[in-house]
């Protein structure tokens, strides 16, 4: 049984209550590699969502265990476990991780069947995950995990060798990518998108998220030499908010092939206010 499928299983409950209660409105499932990437790059979207009644479910697939140069990867591991939930408290919603490792998140059968309960267990309709290129590994294997997890998780047949294992979806939900980081490419030239989404009244309750995880403030700085982890938020959201004349963005692009459904929930949902 997967580490974090005990937490995510006293939920289901509340979740078929929670569907009952809003079934005109889409469940929502963020996923993406580290503590933090989700409130960098969709945070915004995810409170327009909220606010408009949708349930929404934030999970991570790994704890950020290697973000750190002064404690060991359990240390910080749990430092940043608590701050992504406190991040997700902001919000008002349930966080999980799935307690895959930092740089060693591979596109394999045993990581889909991991992410495909996932699925089963939050029964989302639409689902947002890092893009298909990026500038690092765990974002391009969660982006391949995430996608064919939509697919494997409504196949009656795709097992996903948990002894309380969740019911097959019944169809797979719409499936969307954040930018990258930056918005470009391994040759730093720029991704298209689809659709920006105007996030300029929920910036503030964003970047008050991406606050909560201090800890990789410190990383950035050390690693990175960056030591602007706010500022570049606010930079690249306004960047992206530019497109459509409005303050702040999120860009998102849609996996429409197929057998992925072609219509476009998240953008009509958003698109006015």
């Amino acid at each position: 049984m997967a580490p974090w499928a005990n937490s995510v299983s006293s939920h289901q409950i509340l979740i078929a209550k929670s569907m009952a209660n809003t079934s005109a409105l889409p469940r929502v499932l963020a996923i993406h590699a580290h503590p933090d990437d989700i409130e960098i790059l969709c945070a915004g979207t995810l409170i327009r969502l909220q606010r408009l009644g949708c349930p929404i479910v934030m999970a991570t697939m790994t704890p950020g265990d290697k973000g750190s140069a002064e404690l060991g990867a359990e240390e910080i591991a749990a430092v940043r476990r608590v701050e992504a939930k406190r991040a997700a408290d902001l919000l008002g919603v349930d966080y999980y991780c799935l307690e895959f490792r930092d740089l060693e998140i591979e596109h394999s059968h045993a990581s889909k069947q991991r992410v495909s309960e996932l699925l089963r267990r939050v029964r989302p309709d639409i689902v947002i995950t890092a893009p298909p290129v990026d500038y690092m590994c765990d974002h391009e294997a969660t982006s391949q995990n995430v996608r064919d997890a939509c697919f494997n998780a409504a196949v009656p047949n795709y097992v996903t060798e948990q002894w309380d294992p969740a019911p097959v979806l019944e169809k797979i939900p719409y499936l969307y990518y954040v930018d990258p980081i930056e918005g470009v490419d391994w040759y730093g030239q720029t991704v298209p998108h689809d659709f920006v989404i105007d996030i300029s009244d929920e910036f503030d309750l964003k970047l008050e998220m991406l606050a909560c995880h201090a800890s990789q403030r410190e990383w950035l700085r050390r690693q990175h030499g960056m030591d602007e982890y706010l500022e570049s938020c606010r930079r690249w959201s306004a960047a992206r908010g530019e497109l459509i004349g409005a303050k702040y963005g999120e860009g998102f692009r849609q996996h429409a092939g197929h057998p992925y459904p072609h219509g476009n929930p998240l953008k009509d949902l958003l698109q006015s206010r």
